[in-house]
């Protein structure tokens, strides 16, 4: 295993080939980490705003649920599965698209850009 750690925010984790991709700043975000999309893989598209993952989202089954002001949700009656994400798509983290993937196996998949 190669790579540095990092003490930030309290939390100490390695990062992976440090610097990696860096002669292509579109490849990572601010913070110098590699972005990750989520695609949605029958189609091959990539995810880019809420209204084309509410149209993907239902047509699976899932109904916006609108209980909470500050997020957007999203519940599919057949399961107890709750979909809970930020209001601005642009605060939409890796672990929110990671919930998507877990709740709707071979549908939706996160890749590095």
């Amino acid at each position: 295993m190669s790579g540095v750690w990092v003490f930030k925010d309290g939390v100490l984790r390695l990062v992976e080939n440090p610097g990696a991709d860096s002669l292509d700043g579109r490849r990572q975000g601010s913070d110098g980490r590699r972005r990750k999309v989520l695609i949605h893989t029958p189609t091959n598209e990539v995810i880019s705003s809420y209204a084309v993952l509410e149209r993907k989202l239902s047509s699976l089954g899932w109904e916006r649920y609108y209980d909470d002001p500050d997020l957007l949700q999203f519940h599919k009656r057949s399961t107890v599965h709750l979909i809970s994400l930020p209001k601005d798509f642009n605060k939409l983290k890796s672990m929110h698209m990671f919930d998507i993937v877990v709740k709707n196996r071979n549908v939706f998949e996160v890749r590095d850009i």
